[in-house]
Order: structure tokens, then C-alpha cells, then sequence
């Protein structure tokens, strides 16, 4: 029997349980969902410097330590794939939580015409990217803005196997809301487990309805080995 494709895997899922989740964490992992060879298969593709656009260094503009390369159109299938299948799962939770925090856009049922917004605005250069980290690595936080467009949903695979292939190199979300201190998150991934984050902003209840909070996310300092990361994010860049 041949294994499960992407989209049955992704339809099996409770996204009712994963949006409850995101309403209250801004954050919801995903267990294996993709399995050892496909992680294998999308690490192995760093090298390859044909298929991505640009890459680049962190410490040459402050963003941390490690590099990352944004992969070129036509994405390679499997990323492709990723985020065509993802979008559409995502988008009632989009325009729901644009809708509590009163932004005045919504976001259409296929990724296709959000990239057709994202193209005729400018944003043409495409965000899918490769993290890499060595020792002593790390990713400031930060927030995956390109552009006016935004959707304020993305997703991060883990394609290396904690405390075998490194050590370290914990994935951290930090909320800030306002007049309060900021609240850091570090989330435990596997092998192959998917995050789905908050890319800036999510609405949270409080006593005159809900009001915004501002996330960042980030990566704390590898202390040995190799991590590899894939990022999934459906906006395009300017």
C-alpha cells in the first residue's frame, strides 16, 4: 500500500482542534507530517543553488547567525504542493481573524488569485525558503513581511532530526501585547512535524472585544550539528 498523499494526510486532520489551537496559542504543530525520506529529500536540495534565487547570510545584515536561501519559480514540486494545500485549510481562520481585529481585507478561497493580488501589487519574488544552521547559529526574532499584502498565517517544517543531527536550535515565538511584557514561547518539533504560526499579528478577547497582539518568532543558538528548516509563507515579496 502506498503511503498517504499530501492532501489525505492534511484532510485527515481536525483543523477545527488546530484553528482552536491557533486562537489560543497563535501557534499549532502538526506531528510528522511529512516522513524521514521527504525531510531527506527537501534538505538535500540546499546545495543546489540553481533552484533558488537568492541566499542569504545573517550576520552580514544582524539578522542572527546560519543562512537561508528563497527558492525560485517554479518551486520544486513538493514545496509547491505544500503550499497549495495549506492556503486553502488556512484561509477561514485568515478572514476571521482580520475580521476580529478589523483589518478590511479578506483572502480568497485559492492561492492562485492571493498570488494575483500579491503580483499586481509588486510583490512578485516568491517567499518559500531553506533555513541552514551550524553550531553556534541562531535567527533573531523577527517577523516575514514583504510587502503591503500579508497573510497572517505561515508554516515551518523541521527537516533535521533533534539531538541526533543537532543540538540546540529550539524554535521561539514571543507575543506582545499591549502594555505588558513580552511572552516567549520555545516549541518542541520533531523530525518532519509542521508549525503553523502567527506572522505578525492575531486577535485575542478581552474586555471590549478583541484587540491585536504582535509575534515574532526566531531560532536559539545551535550548540552542535546541522539544522535544516523549510518555511512555507504565501505572500510573495516585493
Amino acid at each position: 500500500m502506498s503511503a498517504p498523499s499530501l492532501e489525505q494526510r492534511l484532510a485527515c486532520l481536525d483543523w477545527a482542534s488546530i484553528e482552536q489551537q491557533l486562537d489560543q496559542d497563535g501557534s499549532a504543530v502538526l506531528d510528522n507530517l511529512l516522513s524521514a525520506d521527504q525531510c531527506h529529500e527537501l534538505g538535500s536540495l540546499y546545495p543546489h543553488s540553481e533552484l533558488f534565487r537568492s541566499r542569504v547570510v545573517m550576520a552580514r545584515h544582524g539578522f542572527g547567525r546560519g543562512e537561508y536561501q528563497y527558492f525560485a519559480y517554479p518551486l520544486p514540486q513538493r514545496v509547491a504542493e505544500l503550499r497549495g494545500q495549506f492556503y486553502p485549510r488556512l484561509v477561514p481562520l485568515a478572514n476571521r481573524w482580520n475580521q476580529l481585529m478589523s483589518i478590511p481585507v479578506q483572502y480568497p478561497p485559492r492561492h492562485e488569485d492571493f498570488l494575483q493580488r500579491c503580483h499586481a501589487a509588486g510583490q512578485q519574488r516568491p517567499t518559500p525558503l531553506l533555513l541552514q544552521y551550524g553550531p553556534q547559529d541562531y535567527n533573531c526574532l523577527h517577523q516575514d513581511l514583504y510587502g503591503d499584502n500579508v497573510f497572517p498565517l505561515q508554516v515551518a517544517i523541521l527537516l533535521s532530526r533533534p539531538g541526533i543531527d543537532f543540538t540546540g536550535g529550539e524554535f521561539v515565538i514571543t507575543e506582545q501585547r499591549p502594555r505588558m511584557q513580552s511572552r516567549p514561547q520555545v516549541i518542541g518539533l520533531k523530525q518532519g512535524d509542521a508549525l503553523i504560526f502567527a506572522v505578525h499579528h492575531r486577535p485575542v478577547p478581552g474586555v471590549r472585544g478583541h484587540y491585536r497582539v504582535t509575534l515574532r518568532h526566531g531560532v536559539s543558538r545551535l550548540h552542535s550539528g546541522r539544522r535544516h528548516t523549510l518555511g512555507v509563507i504565501f505572500h510573495d515579496a516585493q
